[in-house]
């Protein structure tokens, strides 16, 4: 017991130190601002300031509304708080509470592309507080107040809403309402029961609590079915100890009563308030198939095993991502401030809120589309009780539910730009899903859905240990690691790391491993007839790691390997393909995904083969193409060569156009087109002058290369100009049994290798 208690609190330290770096490194803080205009000689620096500036200011004079179409303000947020009510550590104050608002920025950033400024207020007082964001007003396009303790959020919000133009959104309480009401929309479709007719058992009067209470009002439950429950028992008529008016409107007549008295024949448990809270025997009390969401973080009122114990048939969401329904804020507010700003909504109303819950429900109630299945494969994405909502990196989230804020807006009178198109709107939401390092999230959901063994062939090496680390910690799938015991261990000691071979990892020692006898006799039967020798074959099972993985691999005791942390590439192909280069198996080439701000950007071939034939060359477009459906993105492929359309008879461009004949041969599911400048691959109005005919729409999303060269060298200009984030490379045509990485890899960059391991499909590519 002892032993396990140090152990955690070595995790917890670690992790500590984890998130300290995170927020400390390479730079201080999460966000950075940039110029998304050019700045480089006099003409530039005329229009951006003095005098062209003026010409904007003075049309803003004239029209107020020109602000959105001439500044940053129509897609900026303003994330506000006094730190006062900061989730799980109270009133910590406006500065402490900076890095958990930069963090709020971070999530509408990446998940609905909006700029957003945290602003923290040293003002308790809630009148003054207000008075202070309403002047902001000209700054934004909308407010989202966050971790302002109750009830003085109540009043803060209602006066910014009555005085700003803008929309004004508590998130913690109209965020939480509008994920609850969408869970439990679907609940009672799966219990089959009606709003009208249930009984409401609430333990959380404060902001959330509230808003839940009231998001369930506008849904159809009776105000008099509503009961609400605090530390002092049942909110009932005449009680004055801890009450406010929004805790009096669900006043029940009658005097006090506690939660175990009140819960009798309940179909419906809302708890905000604390662990604990809902026992055993009070489930049992409920109604039939009752429906609980348990909602305290991170220890619920009850744990949903404790309480299937009692009702078996029973509805359960938490606030945790390790159950299902997880009811998350995230679903909701980067989405429903996306479709209000662009519709440029002067507020936030009910016809809003209520179009949000509906779209949210309705996404886990609508057949899978292709490509979220896709990216979320293995997962079972089946409405019922235990999909009640969308997953929160749901990529189809942005588009069904910001069409559907918009549309609201619009026909409730509130939206002051008004779209053309709905339909149009969407199709452009969509196309935005993968435009940031939230492609790897589809990945990591899919690698949960089994426990799959990832055998690391440079364990001693400790960007691999922080990865194996992070996999215990993160993913569902168990690392091994090849290396001496007293290296990993000291090496892990001091990075400050928890894990330990034996405890939390298999470990595979290359100079005394019991199985050495089996791995030798394995690669000498494989190899004997290329040359190699029991001799050598000893050696090899003594000193090359990469090998020992591959034998390992080969034998069914690990699923996939992971090698190339130091090292040339192709020597360690050498060894991969030698022992797996089975059964149809074979290097058709490496696929590395680069996610660039534009989006992410595929590139093929970077590693394998130097001049590739035209038979290799077709063979990496159709292997790219099934590799890119896993990020759930449609195959758009270029291929590149110096040649354009035929009009340099050159050696790249008659290989490429060979290649594409090949292609031609038979029917595709995917698009490409070449041979063409890379320019061309991505600037589709160059393309529609040059050659206006070109199978592809838009830009390429993949680019295939007619030599290791330029391949290699665009992904590495890529990484070190222009910002780019790599994901591979992907060794596509092993069947997902390997995976080599190359030098430069980060521990993040092999947890996301591992991830893509740690997928389980039948045939990998």
């Amino acid at each position: 017991m002892a032993k396990t208690k140090k152990a955690r609190e070595k995790r917890q330290e670690a992790f500590r130190e984890a998130a300290l770096r995170y927020h400390a490194e390479p730079r201080p803080g999460k966000l950075e601002i940039r110029a998304t205009k050019p700045l480089a000689n006099g003409r530039d620096l005329s229009l951006a300031y003095s005098p062209g500036v003026a010409e904007a200011s003075i049309a803003i004079k004239a029209d107020p509304a020109e602000a959105s179409r001439l500044t940053a303000r129509g897609n900026l947020v303003g994330v506000v708080s006094n730190g006062s009510a900061v989730l799980g550590l109270g009133n910590i104050g406006a500065l402490a509470s900076k890095p958990v608002m930069e963090g709020k920025a971070v999530l509408f950033k990446k998940f609905a592309n909006i700029d957003c400024f945290d602003i923290e207020l040293n003002e308790s007082d809630p009148e003054r507080l207000a008075e202070m964001i309403c002047a902001l007003e000209p700054t934004f396009g909308a407010i989202n107040l966050e971790d302002i303790k109750a009830p003085d959020c109540f009043v803060v919000e209602r006066i910014c809403r009555e005085r700003m133009n803008i929309p004004v959104f508590h998130d913690d309480q109209h965020g939480t309402a509008i994920v609850v009401g969408a869970a439990a929309t679907n609940a009672l479709a799966v219990a089959g029961k009606r709003f009208e007719d249930i009984k409401v058992v609430s333990t959380g009067g404060g902001a959330a609590g509230i808003a839940c209470l009231n998001m369930l009002l506008k849904l159809g439950v009776k105000r008099e079915n509503i009961w609400l429950v605090d530390l002092h028992g049942l909110v009932h008529e005449g009680r004055t100890e801890d009450m406010t008016p929004q805790k009096a409107e669900f006043a029940q007549p009658g005097g006090p009563r506690s939660l175990a008295e009140v819960i009798e024949g309940a179909d419906f448990f809302l708890g905000l308030s604390g662990p604990g809270v809902l026992t055993r025997d009070m489930v049992a009390r409920m109604a039939r198939r009752p429906i609980i969401f348990a909602l305290a973080n991170p220890v619920p009122e009850i744990m949903p095993e404790e309480a299937r114990k009692a009702a078996p048939d029973a509805i359960i969401a938490t606030g945790r991502s390790d159950y299902p329904n997880q009811v998350n804020n995230v679903l909701c507010f980067p989405f429903i401030f996306r479709g209000a700003l662009d519709v440029g909504a002067t507020e936030i109303n009910d016809a809003m809120e209520l179009a949000c819950v509906e779209a949210i429900a309705a996404l886990a109630r609508t057949t899978t589309s292709a490509e979220a299945a896709a990216a979320y494969r293995g997962e079972t994405l089946t409405f019922g009780p235990d999909y009640l909502i969308p997953k929160p990196f749901d990529p189809r989230l942005i588009s069904a539910v910001a069409p559907a804020v918009a549309k609201a807006a619009m026909e409730s009178g509130v939206a002051a730009r008004p779209l053309p198109d709905l339909e149009a709107y969407r199709r452009q939401l969509e196309g935005s899903v993968f435009r940031s390092a939230l492609i790897m999230r589809p990945v990591f959901e899919a690698a949960a859905t089994a426990v799959r063994r990832i055998v690391f062939a440079e364990g001693e090496d400790e960007r691999v240990l922080r990865a194996a680390n992070a996999m215990i910690e993160e993913t569902t799938d168990k690392p091994i690691l090849i290396g001496r015991p007293e290296v990993v261990e000291s090496r892990a000691e001091r990075a400050g790391l928890p894990i330990r071979p034996g405890r939390d990892f298999e470990l595979v020692n290359p100079e005394n491993d019991p199985r050495y006898r089996d791995y030798w006799t394995t690669y000498h039967q494989l190899m004997e007839r290329r040359g190699v020798t029991p001799d050598i074959a000893r050696a090899v099972m003594r000193t090359n790691t990469t090998a020992i993985a591959a034998v390992m691999v080969h034998r069914g005791e690990a699923d996939s390997m992971i090698c190339g942390t130091f090292g040339q590439y192709l020597w360690h192909l050498r060894y991969v393909a030698q022992v797996l280069a089975r059964d149809g198996l074979h290097p058709v080439g490496a696929l590395s995904l680069m996610i660039l701000e534009g989006g992410p950007l595929f590139i093929a071939d970077t590693q394998i083969h130097d001049q590739p034939t035209p038979e290799q060359i077709a063979e990496t477009v159709i292997a790219t193409a099934r590799h890119m459906r896993r990020f759930g993105m449609r195959p758009k492929i270029a291929l590149c060569s110096h040649s354009q359309f035929g009009n340099l008879d050159i050696d790249s461009g008659r290989r490429m156009r060979a290649a594409l004949e090949i292609l031609d041969s038979e029917p595709r599911d995917f698009v490409y087109e070449g041979e063409m400048h890379v320019d061309t691959a991505l600037d589709p109005e160059l393309r529609a002058r040059l050659f206006p005919r070109s199978r592809i729409e838009g830009r390429a999303n993949a680019l295939i290369f007619a030599s290791v060269d330029a391949a290699s060298g665009v992904r590495n200009i890529l990484k070190l100009r222009a910002g780019g984030l790599e994901v591979g490379p992907i060794l596509m045509g092993m069947g997902n049994r390997a995976h080599i990485v190359t030098p430069s890899i980060t521990p993040r960059g092999l947890l996301n290798i591992a991830a893509l391991a740690g997928t389980p499909v039948a045939h990998y590519g």
